[in-house]
């Protein structure tokens, strides 16, 4: 390896990915907010619209902006709350925005109006209005007004990745009700709100549009198996063995000596760590690949670096690249399993890896220029 640490995106597998959700939704809307997911946004919206996603969403007027600056046209939601300066710099790059209050509406127009899309919030209680009387209102106001575009109609399901929880049900009932008049009052209206979760695991909620961000990556919105819902790993996270250190039986490695050999081993020393993104909360709790074999890491996680143990006659060499999310010969270490590891979910282990660590984008194997 030419870096201390690396991440390696297959470009091919986000395209795979975008036409396996293109051919469960009739549209598809591309989430490549929080720079795709830790994958790189303006790549991976790139290879979405190029199989087959209509649009891109994102969360933050940078977004919008660094999707804009890279030359993509496509038409971008941004779905997340701005700030009257935000959203000047919103609509100017052509975005299309949400609303759930009056007030923003106003902002719209002061700034010379846009394609906007209502939210109803029926359940998530985040974003949108509860009041299904005041969505209408919004809805009818954008309709009728010349500086504003109805672009669509919105939710977002709060429980969708469970399939044993009847609140998604309540919320596709509560939805429903709600947008199945304005279909009639307004033929064509663009109806959204399968997440991925929701478009691979709920044959019933079917809608004009899934926004897909997750799976788009190759990342179960299940916590589950990838491959078993037809999707593949984008991401790969490698580093390598930086110094190989014996260790004795009674000495240790790490903060705190939260290890401390008992038999005889080798310890491998990675250069990587939780300034990388690398959790501390996996400190003597995860394997790393290294030549084909899992090797448990052992230790407090550092900044900068971890220790992986060998065992006494591994036949590893400094040199050697070692594979902390991917594939190393039969072995794989899923985001999923990490995630799973630390009891939370496989998109944070993927937006945590920070800008320390550099992306390096390929299809199939072959490096592209970055």
């Amino acid at each position: 390896m030419n870096v201390r640490a690396l991440a390696r995106v297959n470009l091919a597998a986000v395209e795979r990915n975008c036409a396996r959700l293109t051919r469960a939704s009739p549209r598809l809307c591309a989430v490549v907010k929080a720079d795709g997911y830790g994958h790189g946004a303006v790549p991976c919206a790139r290879a979405a619209l190029a199989s087959g996603a209509s649009s891109l969403a994102v969360a933050a007027a940078d977004e919008v902006a660094e999707l804009r600056a890279a030359g993509i046209a496509a038409p971008i939601i941004m779905m997340g709350p701005v700030t009257p300066a935000e959203l000047e710099r919103v609509l100017a790059a052509e975005a299309e925005v949400v609303a759930w209050s009056e007030p923003f509406l106003d902002w719209v127009l002061a700034c010379g109006g846009g394609r906007v899309h209502v939210k109803l919030d029926s359940g998530m209680g985040r974003l949108g209005t509860r009041d299904g009387a005041l969505a209408d209102r919004l809805v009818a106001r954008v309709a009728n007004s010349p500086e504003l575009e109805l672009a669509g109609a919105m939710t977002h399901f709060a429980t969708a990745d469970d399939p044993s929880d009847g609140f998604f049900d309540q919320q596709l009932e509560r939805f429903s009700a709600w947008v199945t008049p304005l279909r009639e009052r307004y033929p064509g209206l663009l109806v959204h709100a399968e997440n991925s979760a929701a478009l691979l695991g709920a044959q019933h909620a079917r809608f004009d549009m899934a926004r897909c961000g997750v799976a788009l990556y190759g990342l179960d919105p299940f916590g589950q198996d990838a491959g078993e819902r037809g999707l593949e790993p984008a991401l790969e996270l490698r580093s390598w063995v930086a110094t190989l250190k014996p260790c004795a039986v009674g000495e240790s490695a790490g903060y705190g000596r939260r290890f401390i050999a008992t038999e005889p081993t080798e310890l491998a020393v990675l250069p990587i760590g939780y300034g990388d993104g690398v959790r501390r909360a996996l400190s003597g709790n995860a394997d790393v690949l290294i030549d084909g074999a899992r090797r448990p890491l052992v230790g407090t996680i550092s900044m900068d670096s971890l220790t992986v143990d060998l065992g006494p006659d591994s036949g590893v060499r400094v040199g050697r690249e070692a594979v902390l999310i991917g594939a190393d010969g039969s072995e794989r270490v899923s985001a999923e399993e990490i995630a799973r590891r630390i009891d939370t979910i496989n998109y944070e282990i993927t937006c945590g890896l920070t800008r320390r660590v550099p992306r390096e984008y390929h299809r199939d194997g072959l490096v592209l220029a970055t």
